[in-house]
């Protein structure tokens, strides 16, 4: 199999995800059994473990045409057909950005968007949600022929008038020279499709890898969501360069504006330094050329600013050919097994990282309220039965006694329920004046209105203006419900100090939360369109401001998705820092009540006590088993969580 070590890790990946989902899972069957869930712990578990599911894994090819980027991409993972399945020729064939995944809920298939979509206002994304705008190729992966015929429908193109191209913003130069695009007799070639999915059930791709194959310097330009979110959302980026271009003004231009501007959040970069094997001219020794690899390798790093390190070069071709050949020897001398050995040892591992931290933190919030009740439970068991045991040979006057002190804290905590009531309301009251703040409608009217100015704009100063006042507004709606959300938690840790100090309850002290992270991305996509926009050089021409358009119906669309994010995660973050003292306090309020019963009924009949006491102690012997299971499971859970990966070969 093509990248078998990499195949082989990211299957241990996967082993270790899911031993960490059945650990959970079982947890959550054991507090169903128990009757220890409430409806927010059980949501939470179960958003956890969709997570779990849903995961994925980004990789990002990036290079201008004719670096070999297809071939790489066949080189580590298709070898397996005996061919090549996407297109790798001479000259640009990577015309859209395609996508390739595996999604079992469609059949294999090349999901195809056509390029007249451009003239209109909405995003990739948003198409997504609507498979009728697609051009849908089945695809046979018995056969290769047929893979490979899909495949090559990707970099179909076709001539159109200038002015067409113009309309769907792809042609953005004035003078044809300074053009990526060639002008015959007054029509230019462009891409037939504006994006590809591939829906393929390889190995790596059905454990959740999506592989991101972008064209060159022209179309990462001219398509917005590409340098938006595509790029800056991939897990690492390849960059591929080949040696018998050198690093090329294009190239240059596309690592420092797309790949490694200071704002981008890629967590980890490579530069492949293809086509080596153009050294191989049966006339050098293998000195002289592993010297001239040597020498471009460190002249690329130099040039990119990058660690030498981090610069791979190899020979996709030929490596294609090894893995075809079974030509072990080759396949080393073509140095793929280096590269695929760097994604394998670094790019998992942090990924690995991330899902760690993650589903720590939020099963960590669920067994700890789920240990305040089990504690708090034993914690009025073992009152209840430290004050029955001391009626032992009492009379009824003590009885009485301690039936008016149970009665005086129900009351007491009566009181203070009224208190949490409008604790409640002013909780209420909060949550709508965030989401007020945190509200589509009103992003979506600000985008409306954003867009109207543009468009209807033709000077530099109305788009500039309107942009500075959208990006204005909707930092300043952030800020407002940054400012709600501290208020909120001020308020529920004055509540669960006070509650905990009143009434014994066992709440710690509430999950903090931050839109901190939706702030930072608010600022990466301003400054990228400050970067590549807000000049008047770039606001200049006309072709310009229709791109302009295209890029804020982009970023809008990037927005609307940031909020909606921010809604999901600030509306899970009420629902926990509510619910273990809405558990609680239900708790405490049942257990209140089951100690003034349990002593009416030693009241009207004193032979009740022996009874009552066995039962408490039979149920205080039940609460140390469930202390002790909850532990063993969250024990087990842990060490699946912090447990590096399965054995490679037991995954396999």
């Amino acid at each position: 199999m093509s990248g078998d070590g990499l195949v082989r890790h990211f299957q241990a990946y996967t082993a270790w995800r899911g031993d960490v989902a059945a650990r959970i899972q079982s947890f959550r069957r054991w507090l169903a059994t128990n009757e220890l869930a409430d409806t927010q712990a059980d949501l939470r578990l179960q958003a956890l473990l969709e997570r779990l599911e849903e995961d994925r894994l980004t990789v990002a090819f990036v290079a201008e045409f004719s670096r070999g980027k297809s071939e790489l991409i066949n080189a580590i993972f298709f070898s397996d057909y005996g061919r090549r399945l996407l297109p790798s020729t001479t000259g640009r064939t990577t015309m859209c950005p395609t996508e390739i995944l595996w999604d079992p809920a469609r059949p294999p298939s090349v999901q195809l968007l056509p390029i007249e979509t451009r003239a209109r206002h909405a995003s990739t994304s948003e198409f997504k949600r609507y498979p009728d705008e697609w051009k849908v190729l089945p695809v046979d992966v018995t056969s290769g022929d047929s893979l490979a015929a899909a495949f090559q429908e990707v970099r179909a193109t076709r001539r159109v008038p200038l002015e067409e191209a113009k309309h769907y913003g792809l042609f953005l130069d004035e003078t044809p020279e300074e053009a990526a695009v060639e002008v015959v007799d007054g029509t230019v070639e462009i891409p037939l499709w504006r994006h590809a999915i591939i829906n393929f059930p390889h190995p790596l791709l059905q454990q959740g890898l999506v592989i991101l194959d972008t064209p060159g310097l022209n179309a990462i330009g001219t398509e917005p969501e590409l340098t938006l979110s595509l790029l800056p959302n991939a897990h690492a980026v390849l960059f591929v360069l080949a040696l018998d271009t050198g690093v090329s003004r294009s190239d240059i231009a596309i690592w420092r504006d797309h790949v490694c501007r200071p704002s981008a959040r890629t967590a980890s970069r490579m530069v492949v330094l293809n086509k080596i094997d153009s050294l191989w001219d049966g006339l050098r020794e293998d000195a002289d050329i592993a010297a001239e690899i040597e020498h471009q390798a460190s002249y690329c790093a130099s040039v990119l600013t990058l660690a030498r390190e981090r610069i791979f070069p190899v020979s996709a071709q030929k490596a294609l050919v090894a893995r075809i050949t079974r030509d072990e020897p080759l396949l080393e001398r073509s140095g793929i097994v280096a590269l695929e050995r760097a994604l394998s040892t670094e790019l998992i591992p942090a990924k690995r990282d991330i899902v760690r931290d993650t589903t720590r933190g939020e099963l960590a919030d669920v067994l700890n309220n789920v240990r305040a009740i089990l504690e708090a439970r034993l914690a009025s068991v073992q009152e209840q039965l430290v004050e029955l045991r001391a009626l032992r040979g009492k009379n009824l006057d003590v009885v009485d006694a301690l039936m008016r002190k149970v009665r005086i804290e129900k009351e007491d905590f009566e009181r203070s329920l009224a208190r949490f009531q409008a604790l409640r309301g002013v909780f209420a009251r909060q949550t709508n004046r965030l989401f007020t703040h945190l509200g589509m409608d009103a992003l979506n009217e600000e985008s409306r209105q954003t867009i109207y100015e543009i468009r209807r704009s033709q000077f530099t100063a109305g788009v500039r203006a309107g942009m500075a006042r959208y990006f204005k507004s909707v930092r300043n709606q952030l800020d407002a419900s940054a400012a709600v959300v501290s208020d909120i938690h001020t308020m529920m840790e004055a509540m669960y100090r006070r509650f905990a100090e009143e009434h014994g309850l066992r709440l710690g002290t509430p999950t903090r939360f931050s839109l901190l992270r939706y702030q930072k991305e608010l600022d990466r996509l301003e400054e990228h369109y400050r970067t590549q926009f807000d000049t008047p050089l770039n606001l200049l021409t006309h072709e310009k401001m229709t791109l302009t358009q295209k890029f804020f119906e982009t970023l809008a669309s990037q927005v609307r998705k940031l909020y909606r994010y921010a809604n999901r995660e600030t509306e899970r973050w009420l629902r926990s820092v509510m619910a273990p003292m809405e558990s609680q306090v239900r708790e405490h309020q049942l257990m209140l009540r089951r100690r003034l019963e349990s002593v009416k009924r030693i009241h009207q009949a004193t032979e009740t006590l022996e009874d009552r006491v066995a039962e408490l102690s039979a149920v205080e012997r039940t609460l140390w088993a469930q202390l002790a299971d909850l532990e063993r499971y969250a024990r087990d859970a842990n060490r699946a969580i912090d447990r590096d990966q399965p054995p490679v070969a037991a995954a396999a």
